[in-house]
């Protein structure tokens, strides 16, 4: 008997192409409407950088999209309240450097209390929540309201101004093959790229990594082998904080620092998150380099207020192709 699991039906099959063939004369259309009117200077010329560029916000939104995988990894929680984790991680280190601290060490305090605050998040509010049986959906609505009181919470304590560090305001550039940058940038990408690779081999090499992949894998079947799930929860949502106060602090040194910073930047998140692969810490990371290229070398060709359309453009052409996303599995949801 053949397994009817492994391959889609002819009917699917042909929905699906038919969905491509549009998708693909909507880009067209929408290609040349842009095209033509592209600004003039948009040229070849400006595509290293909007590549470097690219690379760089891909990597502040990876590192973003990394909590918000992994803590949907294990829980199957939606977490809207996730840009919030990352204002809170950027408003943090602008307190403390205000007070005359270095910079890089306000970025670790930040992520330290990013992880404080995500671990009290599961202890006082979803760990509760959870043991009362309450449903994904009304877990999802909660996130909704959290994410709502926080931010205007922030509103209220900093007020409608954006803001800077104090450090690194004012750089001199560095030029080299057509690409100019300031060592700001290098250390936004420098600190991305640690975060990024030292996540990835805690996920694949140490004993909490393996359990957050067996409990993400089969939550009741990981309890049963003798894995601590609470713990491993817990430890996914301090981790997801401190990650997420990281991402919030570089994206605050690469632009500046308001009260709805975390939620402006949260569709994009979300967007990674599902184009690697629902789930998969790897996948966010793959996912959000792409969103951010993508995003920065359509400015070349289209205005700069476009480029989240772009981005999600992409996205949808992807889960045509491959609805599970970039490295998501079609039977079953992993981590790592």
């Amino acid at each position: 008997m053949a397994d009817r699991g492994t391959s889609p039906a002819p009917g699917s099959r042909a929905r699906r192409t038919r969905l491509g063939v549009a998708a693909v004369i909507v880009v067209a259309a929408v290609a040349w409407v842009v095209g033509a009117n592209a600004p003039e200077s948009s040229s070849l010329s400006n595509l290293p950088q909007a590549l470097v560029d690219g690379v760089k916000y891909g990597l502040i939104i990876a590192t973003a999209s990394i909590g918000l995988s992994l803590v949907f990894g294990t829980t199957k929680l939606i977490n809207f309240a996730h840009g919030e984790m990352i204002t809170f991680g950027a408003v943090v280190a602008w307190y403390v450097q205000a007070h005359g601290i270095p910079l890089w060490l306000a970025a670790v305090v930040a992520a330290a209390a990013g992880s404080a605050f995500g671990g009290a998040l599961e202890l006082s509010l979803w760990r509760p929540l959870r043991k009362r049986r309450t449903g994904l959906f009304q877990l999802l609505i909660i996130s909704l309201g959290l994410s709502l009181a926080v931010r205007h919470i922030y509103l209220i304590v900093m007020g409608g101004s954006s803001r800077a560090y104090r450090e690194y305001r004012i750089q001199q550039e560095w030029h080299f093959l057509g690409v100019s940058l300031t060592p700001r940038d290098v250390g936004i990408m420098v600190v991305a790229v640690l975060l990024l690779g030292a996540t990835t081999w805690m996920l694949q090499r140490t004993p909490i990594g393996q359990a957050m992949r067996a409990v993400a894998d089969n939550r009741d079947l990981a309890e049963a082998s003798g894995i601590s799930v609470k713990r491993v929860v817990l430890v996914v949502w301090m981790m997801g904080g401190g990650l997420a106060a990281v991402s919030g602090v570089l994206l605050g040194l690469n632009g500046s620092i308001s009260w709805d910073m975390g939620f402006g930047i949260l569709l994009v998140v979300f967007a990674a998150v599902i184009l690697g692969g629902l789930g998969k810490a790897n996948g966010a990371m793959v996912g959000g380099l792409l969103i951010g290229v993508v995003s920065q070398v359509s400015t070349l060709y289209s205005p700069p207020e476009l480029r989240t359309f772009w981005a999600l453009l992409v996205l949808m052409l992807v889960l045509l192709a491959r609805p599970e996303g970039i490295l998501g599995s079609r039977h079953a949801t992993r981590i790592g």
